[in-house]
This record gives C-alpha cells, structure tokens and sequence, in this order.
C-alpha cells in the first residue's frame, strides 16, 4: 500500500496578502520519504505536467501544521469541557481564555499562514492547469479536483475560527495588501462551490491508488460536515441538514467502509490504514523529511516517567503533559464502563517496571515503600477509588481519581507512537486521521436529530454503540428514540471522538461553547465570554493590510 512521500523541489513563492505561498511535491513510492532541495526552479515550472502535480502535493503538506500538532490541538482541544490543560507547556492560556490569548498569538499565525499557503498554491494548480500540455486530461482533472478539496478545507476551517475571511480564488503571483473580509454566507458559497465541482472528477473509490489523495467519499464527508455546520450560522438554509443527511448516508453506503469490530483497533499502532479511515495526513519515519512530524503522541501523557520503578523509554512515550481530561470526561461521559468498552480502550491502565529496584512510593502512601522487578506493574490506574487498605496490599502504587493532580491523570492511548527513533524524539510518524468512518455515523445521527427524525437517528447512533460495546453487552448499549437527546448526541460525540481535535469545532457549532466551559472546565470558566467563539485575526495580517482594521476588522473582544 502507498503513502505519500514528499520531495521538495521548488523554491518559487507567491504572495497572498502577507504570506508567500511555497510549492513543494510529493511522489508515491514504497516506504521511504525522500527530500531534495533544488533552488531557483523558475515560474514556468508549474505550466508543466511534473509542476502541477508537484504543485498539488504541496497543497496537501500545508494540512500538516495544524493535525497533530500543537497548534492545531490547543485550538480544538483546549478550553473544552471534555480537556484541560496539564502542568507543563506556555500555552495554557488557550484553555484559560485570559487576556494573554490575542491577537499576536503564535500559534494562531501558524495556521493562518500555512492555510493561505495552501489556498494560495491550490489557486495556482487550478488556474494553470487549462495551459497544462502533455499532462492526461484525466489526471489534470484529478489534480485540480484536489485542488479544490484542499482550498474547501482550509477555508471551512478559518470560517469555523475566524467568521469570514479573505476569500481568495485565484492565484496571486505578486504581494498585495489590497484584502477585505468576506461575509460567513459567502465564505459557505465559495466552499461548497469547490467541492461540488471537485467531487465528480475525484477517485470514485474507497481509497486513493496513491494513497493519501482526496478521494469522492473524502470529499462527500467535508461537504456534508459543512453543510451541518453552515445550517448553525447565519448562512442557514432551509435544506442544510437534508443535504448533510444525504451526503453522510452516500459515504456510509456507497464505498465499502467497515467500522472496525473493536474499537481498540482504529488507532493500534500499525494499522493506520484500515477500513475506517476516510481520509487521514500522511507523516513518515524518515527524519529529514518529516518536519516537524505528528507530534500528538507527545501531549496527552502523564509524568509516569519520574515515578518509583519508571523511567522515560520509547513505548511509554514522552509525556509533555499538556491536556488533563476533565473530570466531566472521566465520571459522566465514560460513567457506563461496565457496558461500554471505550474508557477501557481510549485510556493507558498500567505501566510496567522499566526501572527495577526499590523505592519510596510518590503519590500512593498506602505503603511506604515499593520493590519491582523488570515488567513488573509499577503503576496501575483503574478509573475508580479504592481504598487505603486495599491499595496497601498490592506491590505497586495505585492512581485513583482522588490522588490525580495536573501532572499525575489517565493518559489518552489514541496517538502513542512507539515506532519513534529513541525516547527522546519528538516528531511522530504516524498518519493523523481527520475523517473516519464512525465519525460520520455520529454526524449522520446529528443531522437526523435536528430534522426531528429521531428514530432514524437512533438506530443510527446504536450502529457505534454496538462496536463499543463489551462482548454481550451490546443490546444493554443500545437506546431508544426517547434516549435519543442532544445532550447524549454530545456525550457520545465525546465518547468516540475524545482527543481527536473536534470537540472545539463542535461546541461552536452547537451553540454551547460558553456553557459548557463554564460548566465544566474550572480553569477556563471564570474568563470565556461570548466572543470566544471567534478566534482572533493576527495583528500581522491586520498591520500589513491597507486601511489597517479599518478595511480588516479584528474580531470582536481583541
């Protein structure tokens, strides 16, 4: 099976307000990423064959800043009720809402830049590509069907952060400081237009033969993911949640997409590619090439690596301890664990000796002391109290809920990547998937609840529950039509998705972001106001603009 490999070969840039847009290119060969910088590759480099397709490849490298990084995590996964953060990292403003979150942060510009990088690039593959000769009018058509998908995604995303942008679709081959904010509505035009073009020229199949490609049933989830969200904004239409529902049945339907019979197996190590995933960012495990990589697996661990009998290796991880689940997470959403298996998979439950030897004891004073031999549990983390003299029995220390702190917490198994060099690498080389398949069970089920259809929209969520459920217990998973709420909409959304970078994205479209910080998030609860529904404009595209905020208003609250 192919992935993506990337080979830089240019050097150009085009400017798109004040980003510069770098073209880069991937070739699909077994097994290695190769690199190779070559300086000084004219203009006319992208009017040939070669030059478009390394033109979209590079499009497609402009996703990696903001999926599994993070950036892109402390924008989807901070200042939620289902994470918050943990004791390490500068960043924790963007879980606490305080005033340090404005308009020069950084890892706002990084997306910002590397979305107009994108879209930028994407413009010129689709505006070249008539002029193109020698190049197959099948793959050309392909080529800038991806172009479209690519530049749909970076502009639904911004949408979702910012309200309306600039919206630019052509290519900009000089810098311009002439840009303006477009409306939501006509943002939610413009995207919808590229992938209802882009879908009937894209690969009608499961999966891209070049693995990694936006495929038709890629492109079908994205539309339908926008048209349920559009139907929340002030761009609703009367049939936003019809076409969601249909879209999302046609993926589930129409291409031989199979939820995986354990939920444990989505994201085991080794089978980032499965019948599941939809579409997902190709990272490798050459360093040179792997920028700065899928670095997901670093954020959601806990300290286990100074604890007696421990220390830091490479299949435990490198635990920057970034996001702590929130206790909502841990004792409502996965309050059923007896029936449902997904706290069980979703979390790390033990850590054996790497260490051996004996030690004063940390955290559990049940004991004074503890004597481990190699692969012997040193912790264990059951997910439930127990108590003092039950603990004092056993040879290891025990992490209950009471003894958690912002260092010490369950610790997310989703993104662990043992196959990294040594332990101390931070640039992971696992694909991060952005769509799968369970996903959009959950978001069919959505778009059937808010057309009242709730029988449908049960029988549709039931699909997920009886994958997580535990062998026997699937008809006690199951709900009924009355069960079917929009409050267990959003418990199970969080139940599948935990840690997958949706759940910001989802509270905004719910309308509930406030609420449910307040509610649920201690550190954030106290600061988030109305406003923070909207991510700040960075100053820098505000300052290099003419006519300032004047012509490009920042966002209300910065």
């Amino acid at each position: 099976m192919n992935i993506y490999k990337i080979k830089n070969k240019l050097s150009s840039l085009a400017a798109i307000g004040i980003l510069g847009a770098g073209i880069l290119a991937f070739t699909s060969c077994q097994g290695v990423l190769e690199e190779d910088v070559i300086s000084k590759i004219g203009n006319d480099y992208m009017n040939t064959p070669s030059g478009l397709n390394d033109g979209i490849n590079a499009a497609y490298s402009t996703m990696r800043p903001f999926y599994g990084t993070e950036e892109g995590n402390n924008l989807t996964i901070f200042g939620t009720d289902t994470y918050t953060n943990g004791s390490d990292g500068s960043w924790k403003f963007m879980n606490s809402y305080t005033s340090q979150f404005d308009t020069r942060n950084g890892h706002i510009r990084n997306i910002w830049n590397a979305f107009y990088e994108g879209i930028n690039t994407c413009n010129a593959v689709i505006d070249r590509a008539p002029e193109v000769t020698g190049m197959d009018e099948g793959t050309k058509a392909q080529r800038v069907a991806e172009a479209k998908f690519i530049r749909a995604h970076h502009y639904f995303l911004l949408t979702q952060f910012f309200g309306g942008v600039d919206l630019q679709l052509s290519e900009s081959v000089v810098p311009s400081k002439e840009v303006t904010r477009s409306t939501v509505a006509e943002m939610y035009t413009a995207i919808i237009n590229d992938l209802e073009s882009a879908i009937p020229d894209l690969e009608p199949n499961m999966r891209s033969n070049d693995y990694g490609r936006a495929t038709r049933p890629t492109a079908e989830n994205l539309l339908g993911l926008v048209y349920l969200t559009k139907a929340s904004t002030e761009a609703q239409e009367s049939g936003d949640y019809e076409n969601a529902e249909n879209l999302f049945k046609k993926v589930i339907n129409d291409y031989g997409f199979q939820l995986l019979p354990d939920f444990a197996k989505v994201y085991e190590f080794g089978n980032e590619i499965n019948d599941e995933i939809i579409f997902s960012i190709q990272y490798t495990r050459d360093p040179l090439n792997n920028g700065n990589g899928n670095r997901a697996h670093l954020y959601f661990l806990m300290e286990y690596d100074v604890q007696p009998g421990m220390e830091r290796d490479v299949a435990n991880g490198r635990p920057w301890k970034r996001y702590r689940p929130t206790d909502y997470t841990l004792n409502t959403i996965f309050a059923n664990r007896d029936i449902d298996s997904r706290y069980n998979k979703s979390f790390k439950h033990v850590f054996k000796t790497n260490k051996p030897g004996t030690y004063n004891t940390t955290f559990d004073q049940s004991k004074s002391s503890v004597t481990f031999a190699e692969g012997d549990t040193a912790i264990y983390i059951p997910g439930y109290e127990i108590s003092e003299a039950e603990r004092a029995e056993k040879p290891y220390q025990v992490l209950t809920p009471s003894l958690y702190t912002d260092k010490l917490y369950p610790t997310l198994n989703k993104h662990l990547d043992p196959g990294r060099a040594d332990k101390t690498q931070a640039e992971g080389g696992r694909d991060y998937v952005v769509f799968r398949l369970a996903d959009t069970y959950l978001l069919l089920a959505e778009a059937q609840l808010m057309q009242d259809k709730t029988a449908e929209a049960a029988a549709t969520i039931n699909t997920i529950r009886r994958r997580a459920a535990w062998p026997g217990m699937e008809a006690q998973m199951e709900i009924t039509p009355a069960e079917m709420t929009f409050e267990f909409l959003t418990e199970e959304r969080a139940r599948e998705l935990l840690g997958e970078q949706k759940r910001w994205l989802d509270l905004v479209r719910w309308g509930i972001l406030v609420e449910r910080v307040k509610m649920y998030n201690t550190l954030g609860a106290d600061n988030i106001q109305d406003f923070h529904v909207l991510r700040p404009i960075p100053q820098d595209q505000i300052d290099r603009t003419t006519g300032g905020n004047d012509a490009f208003p920042q966002n209300p609250g910065y």
